[in-house]
């Protein structure tokens, strides 16, 4: 008989897969010219911004409580409890903010903004086969800032991932280089914010849990975000005929955030191997989704071989790593496993919708220390 742990387990991964295939499939419909027609990416992500550090200024700031009580076991706390912490204290100084926040705020938005753009031009089957370039893309930024070494075994790995990628592109019928070079850019500026999430804040020791990083980094991000808008979008918004629905967006935003709650709970119930095994099937059932929900995204053969190439040199890479994977302490309490160690890539479980929730690589929020990260 199937315990009622595993089945809330089971549930959690069901709900991170929903959640993180839906908020993909949501902003397409709401970005693309075809469908609701708001082409506005950067807009929509500054809503996204203002809305999660709205939430996450009213448990910190206005909520007089700070715990709340859940009827599953604990993500901050023991195992054995089922109580958990919802708001940690940071000791958040202005140098601090100054050189670790603005910083990772800048390449926060950044990443947001190219990839949301990415949705005005290529289909999401593509855009998901191109973010397998993301361990990639933070290998290369990794050992840039000298956070790692180039390594032969890592280096053929990194190159079996980009030819499946070349490979897939190629295979594209509806190739786009305007697109997909906003794809790319947001990846990188996204493999850069997690290097410099892992260099800057792992060395000030500050610990930041899900409702700390939006309260710190949200604002800052929608802060960026503005110069842009500013620049790029408001002008086009005063003169263009614009449907603005209150509860689209609203709902939109909402799903954003619960993503990174859904993160939140599946990391602390299960491990880094099964969140990247329900991340890999995410993707397959999103690249199928897609062209159901929108006709005009065309799959070719090409595509998924060059797609599961790629894969193929993730997966490697994670396998030789997961050794240094986190164990959840109640697979210790059981005997199913050891303590981990925390590895030196902060790259192998990020969703790049939901970046604000750190990586099981990166930070776990069972243990006394989070590691290096700040949807």
């Amino acid at each position: 008989m199937i315990s009622r742990q595993l089945l809330l387990t089971y549930l959690y991964l069901l709900i991170y897969i929903s959640l993180s295939s839906g908020v993909i499939l949501y902003n397409k419909w709401v970005l693309s010219p075809k469908y609701f027609n708001f082409p506005f990416p950067i807009t929509l992500t500054m809503i996204h911004m203002g809305f999660s550090g709205a939430v996450a200024f009213f448990l910190i700031r206005v909520s007089p409580c700070t715990q709340l009580t859940c009827f599953t076991s604990s993500l901050i706390c023991s195992s054995s409890s089922n109580d958990f912490t919802v708001v940690a204290p940071v000791k958040m100084t202005l140098e601090i903010y100054a050189t670790c926040v603005v910083p990772i705020s800048a390449f926060f938005a950044s990443s947001l903004w190219f990839g949301n753009t990415a949705y005005l031009f290529i289909s999401v089957a593509f855009i998901q086969m191109l973010k397998a370039l993301m361990p990639v893309a933070t290998f290369l930024m990794a050992v840039i800032c000298g956070t790692d070494k180039l390594r032969c075994d890592v280096f053929l790995n990194m190159l079996l991932v980009s030819v499946g990628v070349v490979v897939s592109s190629y295979g594209e019928i509806h190739f786009n280089v305007v697109g997909t070079f906003y794809q790319v850019t947001g990846i990188f500026a996204e493999a850069l914010r997690l290097v410099l999430t892992q260099v800057l804040l792992q060395k000030k020791g500050l610990t930041l849990n899900p409702i700390t990083s939006l309260y710190y980094i949200a604002p800052c991000s929608f802060v960026f975000l503005f110069v842009p808008w500013y620049l790029l979008e408001k002008p086009e918004m005063e003169v263009s005929q614009i449907q603005f629905n209150f509860w689209i967006f609203f709902s939109n935003a909402l799903c954003a955030l619960a993503l990174n709650f859904s993160i939140f709970l599946v990391i602390g119930r299960t491990g880094a191997v099964t969140v990247r095994v329900a991340g890999v099937l995410k993707d397959w059932i999103l690249i199928a989704l897609s062209t159901v929900i929108f006709p005009e995204s065309t799959i070719t053969q090409l595509n998924i071989i060059g797609y599961a190439i790629a894969l193929c040199g993730v997966d490697l890479k994670m396998e030789k790593k997961s050794s240094d994977l986190y164990i959840p302490d109640s697979l210790n309490n059981s005997g199913g496993g050891k303590n981990g160690r925390n590895g030196s890539d902060p790259d192998s479980n990020v969703d790049e919708e939901a970046p604000l929730i750190p990586s099981s690589r990166v930070s776990h929020l069972g243990r006394s220390q989070l590691g290096n990260h700040s949807t």
